[in-house]
């Protein structure tokens, strides 16, 4: 029984040894293309950053490149389902909206860091997934834009134009949502709420007047 018993606790040790390891990887990474830019950091800076042999390290990632991939493809998936979840459920014009930005702004204070080393590496995300952070955003978007256009929750407009200005408010003004939570973490709260509370009030202004356009 003893036995058994010791054999079920090797596997969970081992789980949070490699969650451990992985996350000090990322961490260090984090600091690293922070300090430094993402090409200019190399994988000894990485590894230096952390406690772990060299050998150890390449058990997990095989280069920076990857170790970005990680970083990019978690603040992703997680942003990109909530904006889905969000904007799906909204039943009016000023819900969609402000739960669109709300998604946008709070996914941006949660890794501040990430979304700013996106903007200065578009190169760099375009060699990892053939598309820059721009395209891998607007997919889902123009494909919410269309069904809420057709819901009636939003004028039936240009819908390229109009993707085009609801993201651009997003990738600008995120920007400076991530520089103000970088410099202020115990502000981020209230930072989203200013952004978005902005950003809804801008758009829900100006929608009603795209109705009269040709």
């Amino acid at each position: 029984m003893d036995m058994l018993s010791s054999d079920k606790e090797i596997p969970g040790k081992r789980e949070r040894n490699r969650m451990r390891n992985h996350a000090a990887i990322l961490n260090s990474a984090r600091i690293c293309f922070q300090e430094k830019g993402y090409e200019n950091t190399t994988i000894r800076d990485l590894i230096k950053k952390t406690d772990l042999a060299s050998g150890t390290f390449y058990n997990y990632f095989r280069s920076k490149q990857d170790i970005f991939a990680a970083l990019l493809t978690d603040f992703l998936s997680g942003l990109n389902e909530n904006l889905t979840r969000s904007r799906r459920s909204a039943e009016s014009t000023e819900e969609f909206i402000r739960r669109s930005y709300h998604a946008v702004y709070s996914a941006t204070a949660k890794d501040p860091l990430v979304y700013e080393l996106a903007h200065r590496n578009d190169r760099a995300i375009r060699d990892l997934f053939g598309s820059g952070i721009l395209e891998l955003i607007m997919m889902s978007l123009e494909d919410d834009v269309r069904a809420a256009v057709t819901r009636g929750i939003l004028p039936s407009v240009d819908q390229e134009y109009l993707c085009a200005a609801f993201f651009g408010v997003a990738y600008e003004t995120s920007l400076t949502v991530a520089r103000r939570v970088h410099l202020h973490p115990e502000q981020a709260d209230s930072e989203v709420d200013r952004a978005t509370n902005l950003a809804t009030a801008l758009f829900k202004g100006g929608l009603p007047g795209l109705t009269t356009l040709p």
